[in-house]
């Protein structure tokens, strides 16, 4: 569940970094070379780790808290107040919170980059927060301004996604070879802490806003930001803080360009041309999304492929075009680069095929938190029914609680039943076909929502307790694609450029996100609206059907590249440090 933060069940590496504070600095030479220390079997957990995993469990139910109130308050709040009730209203809610969860699976790209460059983890952690809380506070006081609750937003997708790359790989440089042993301990902490405040977040936040209001809705996740922030601050005397790297001459970026430079006598250079016109293109369409930012684009550009589509379209440009250009040409870079640096480059560029072939399902789980909760407000809450727990489940937004609900089922039947009951029958279960059919099993999800929004056309008063199928089937996807995806890159990549694949990963929701504000820009063309009358469908149930559509392409797509993948096992061989 990537957008709980980390799940994987792949531990950070952190075996390799000594106890040391940014003064105290090692040559990288002293700390590879360093003789291996045997776990103490009496060894203790680091003290300072209550510190992390409190701010963790402040920092994820702020986090839920706000998001899973967001599309409903947008919907009835006087920020839309300029469109009428009903669908327009609607839309206009899930292009405001698709392109926040854009935003917040964007900035891990600079968090990471501050951190490991400049800042190192603890500083970059601490000042990302102080941020996060601005946000909440400007979400809480500007609920009627429009200005001052959207700067609230990006202020919360900056501060969020600029620590989400950190906190876990900052817990793990706590660490050391004597009680590296203990840290596994601490990760199911952090999965756990992680669901929990999930958990809790979505049963009560819609209760707050539903008896509160907006102020006291959207304050309280700001307090627990605050107090998050106050619990990891008051660790400062007692963390280890591995200084930052600084600029690696052998990093992703430096070997792709290199390959993409180096002229050879004799070759042609059609991966750097793909560059170039990847470069040209991505760079006009930045443009564009600028002019539109200031309301000068030209009359002629459609009004919705604003500048967050046009940016994030580059950008996919640029990893897309570049990287099969650099692929082309990879082998240049040997000679200015180590073999292992360029080889990694490689791994890394097979796994951004299966990344991009992950994208459309964030496209449908994301839409948990925004189309359906839309479809949820039109069902029938069952409070006459002695089984519903009308005392806690009052809105149709609680029912994301299911989804931590469900994880934390699945995860242990599926490692305990599910998966030795496959193998007893005969059945590989791998990392590729374990994240293909969670795609496809997504996309079975949406076409049970799909048949619910058929029923809700139709006149039917459906029971918002059917949402719980729909809920069970994309969890279950979830966890085959989310909790696998990160075990399998980890796999692949060689240690250098396991940085790089996390950051790509976080990505891939970035884009999941953009498909579906590109499918709502679509929807409000005059074509596509007749297109959608003529099948006779509401537009709710045709994006449903066309979303899972969508992931069944994706997934018959993704079982296909699985088939030639070139499998390869990166983990370190024991006793030896990376």
């Amino acid at each position: 569940m990537h957008a709980k933060g980390w799940k994987s069940g792949v531990e950070p590496r952190f075996d390799h970094h000594p106890h040391q504070n940014p003064s105290t600095h090692q040559t990288r030479s002293r700390r590879m070379n360093a003789t291996p220390q045997v776990p103490h079997a009496d060894a203790r957990m680091p003290r300072q780790i209550p510190f992390i995993i409190g701010n963790e469990a402040c920092e994820r139910f702020s986090f839920y808290g706000m998001r899973n109130i967001l599309v409903p308050f947008l919907i009835s709040s006087i920020l839309l107040g300029y469109l009428p009730a009903g669908s327009e209203r609607e839309a206009m809610a899930k292009e405001v919170f698709h392109t926040f969860v854009i935003g917040v699976y964007f900035f891990p790209l600079l968090g990471g980059w501050l951190s490991d460059r400049y800042f190192g983890k603890y500083n970059t952690v601490l000042w990302f927060s102080l941020i996060y809380c601005a946000g909440h506070a400007c979400l809480a006081l500007f609920e009627g301004n429009r200005t001052g609750f959207y700067t609230g937003l990006f202020l919360i997708a900056l501060g969020s996604g600029g620590i989400k790359p950190l906190v876990v790989s900052f817990c793990g440089d706590q660490f050391d070879q004597t009680n590296k042993h203990l840290a596994k301990i601490v990760f199911d902490a952090f999965y756990w802490i992680i669901n929990f405040g999930s958990f809790f977040a979505s049963l009560f936040a819609p209760l707050l806003l539903r008896n509160y209001g907006p102020a006291v809705a959207f304050g309280v996740p700001g307090i627990l930001m605050l107090i998050a922030t106050i619990i990891f601050w008051m660790g400062r005397k007692q963390y280890v803080n591995v200084p930052p790297s600084g600029p690696d001459p052998d990093s992703f970026l430096n070997v792709v360009k290199t390959a993409l430079r180096e002229k050879r006598a004799g070759q042609s250079n059609v991966g750097t041309d793909m560059a170039r016109v990847a470069m040209l293109v991505a760079a006009a369409f930045l443009v564009i999304g600028i002019l539109d930012l200031f309301g000068i684009a030209p009359a002629w550009w459609p009004e919705k492929l604003g500048f967050v589509i046009m940016a994030c379209s580059a950008l996919g440009i640029m990893i897309a075009f570049g990287g099969w250009g650099a692929s082309l040409q990879l082998e240049r870079a040997r000679g200015k680069h180590p073999d292992a640096a360029v080889d990694g480059v490689r791994a890394v560029l097979r796994i951004l095929i299966v990344f991009a072939l992950v994208t459309p399902f964030w496209s449908l789980f994301d839409q948990k938190a925004s189309t359906w909760i839309i479809q949820g407000n039109a069902m029938i809450v069952p409070h006459d029914q002695w089984w519903w727990p009308s005392w806690l489940i009052k809105e149709p937004a609680q029912m994301q609680a299911l989804n931590p609900l469900l994880v934390m089922l699945l995860i242990p039947f599926n490692n305990i039943v599910l998966y030795p009951l496959l193998r007893k029958l005969g059945f590989v279960v791998t990392a590729l076909r374990r994240m293909g059919w969670g795609i496809a099993i997504s996309g079975v999800s949406w076409v049970v929502a799909g048949v619910l929004q058929l029923w809700i056309d139709g006149g039917a008063e459906v029971s918002l307790a059917w949402q719980s199928l729909p809920y069970l089937l994309l969890t279950f996807g979830e966890v085959l694609v989310s909790a696998t995806a990160l075990e399998f890159a980890y796999s692949q990549a060689p240690h250098a450029m396991k940085g790089v694949i996390m950051a790509f990963w976080y990505l891939t929701s970035t884009f999941g996100s953009l498909w579906v504000l590109l499918t709502n820009a679509g929807v409000q063309n005059d074509g596509f609206k007749a297109m959608i009358a003529s099948t006779g469908l509401s537009e709710p149930a045709f994006l449903m059907f066309f979303f899972a559509g969508f992931a069944f392409i994706a997934a018959a797509a993704f079982a296909l590249y699985a088939k030639r993948y070139p499998m390869q096992d990166n983990y370190r061989v024991a006793g030896v440090a990376a």
